[in-house]
């Protein structure tokens, strides 16, 4: 998520300060990984506060990059909708949950300045998703945590390879107006790894169809990717380099969480699609 963006700073004569970032990014993954595994092994409450904070986070983080002076209004707008919409999740009434996130998308739209008011509104979307997709696969009672290691897994394992991929062979880019220092190399990589580390939780889970979980890894890892690329374009769109400063070495919420809201989206979409709303995990995994 933005780790071949800095890898090639680095290349250009700022190893020091690259070496230095990366050990930061290896120690936020070392205190905040294994805080996500657990809560999705607890699964429940403890899931759903995570997810809700997260999409707070994120909404906060968004609103501040395109809000401008009308930011810390729209921000308890937005925030009030996802925390209404957390506490439906939990009482299981996903419905009104999606009402309040469209409602809350619909209000800070009309509070907005005229300016790029469609991307403001945007956001609160954009962070239900956060809250949404991965309550609603873990909350599948067979394979509802499989289905979220499933994702962390596909998710970290393009996010490394990319990173450390793109910085060793570099070549052609990927998206330059987007994010100019993205390589193929890179991409492709990192949907090779997701492909095996998809296919070694299908192993691992006793899931039947390995082939076809592959498939679904490498499907995630061109989603988790395209997620990192329109991330990059909203920070484009608003001159940021990073959403935030909360995580270091990896700048805010949504610079460490874009891929993996665009996964979970298709992966939620996926699971229901074949599956329907009580066993969407199932309907990601089992083929």
């Amino acid at each position: 998520m933005g780790g071949e963006d800095r890898a090639r700073r680095a290349s250009r004569g700022d190893g020091g300060r690259g070496r230095s970032n990366l050990i930061l990014r290896v120690l936020s993954g070392v205190v905040l990984a294994p805080l996500a595994i657990g809560a999705a092994a607890v699964g429940g409450l403890p899931f759903l506060l995570l997810c809700a904070l997260a999409a707070i986070g994120i909404w906060w983080e968004w609103a501040s990059l395109s809000a401008g002076e009308t930011a810390r209004q729209l921000v308890t707008a937005g925030g009030g909708s996802l925390a209404a919409a957390a506490i439906f999740l939990a009482a299981g009434w996903l419905g009104t949950a999606l009402v309040c996130i469209a409602g809350g998308t619909v209000l800070v739209t009309a509070l907005s300045w005229p300016r790029h008011r469609a991307w403001v509104g945007a956001g609160v979307a954009y962070a239900g998703v956060m809250l949404v997709a991965p309550v609603l696969l873990r909350a599948d009672p067979a394979y509802g945590f499989v289905a979220i290691l499933f994702l962390f897994a596909v998710v970290w394992t393009t996010d490394i390879l990319a990173y450390f991929a793109g910085r060793a062979i570099g070549g052609a880019k990927l998206a330059p107006r987007l994010s100019p220092n993205k390589t193929w190399s890179g991409a492709i990589a990192g949907a090779a790894g997701a492909v095996v580390a998809a296919a070694t939780v299908a192993v691992m889970a006793s899931l039947g169809s390995v082939a076809a979980v592959a498939l679904v890894g490498a499907g995630l890892s061109v989603a988790s990717q395209a997620g990192d690329l329109f991330e990059s374009a909203v920070k484009r769109l608003y001159g940021a380099k990073d959403a935030g400063t909360l995580i270091p070495g990896h700048g805010g919420l949504m610079d460490r969480l874009d891929g993996f809201i665009a996964a979970a989206l298709v992966a939620a979409a996926l699971g229901l699609l074949r599956s329907g709303a009580e066993a969407p995990a199932r309907g990601l995994l089992v083929w």
